[in-house]
């Protein structure tokens, strides 16, 4: 399984409670694209969000992403860690 790391932008203001609600949703649904979310971080002054996952292919993160109602607006495969 690939890891990747989504960017989501536009979530000005986002609060610690939405963060949750958001990764929530993401994890209600993983299953069914066989992903898994590992983390997401967020930056409500500039209204990014960053999501790290692990599955077989940016498309099935992205469907997640939209069944929860917060497509990515980009997603990049991690092929190399330390």
């Amino acid at each position: 399984m690939a890891h990747f790391m989504d960017v989501h932008r536009g979530m000005h203001g986002i609060t610690s409670d939405q963060l949750h609600q958001a990764h929530q949703a993401d994890l209600s649904l993983e299953k069914d694209e066989n992903v898994h979310f590992e983390q997401a971080w967020a930056d409500p002054a500039s209204g990014t969000v960053y999501c790290l996952s692990e599955g077989p292919s940016a498309e099935a993160v992205q469907r997640v992403h939209e069944r929860a109602g917060h497509k990515a607006d980009e997603i990049h495969e991690l092929p190399l860690s330390v």
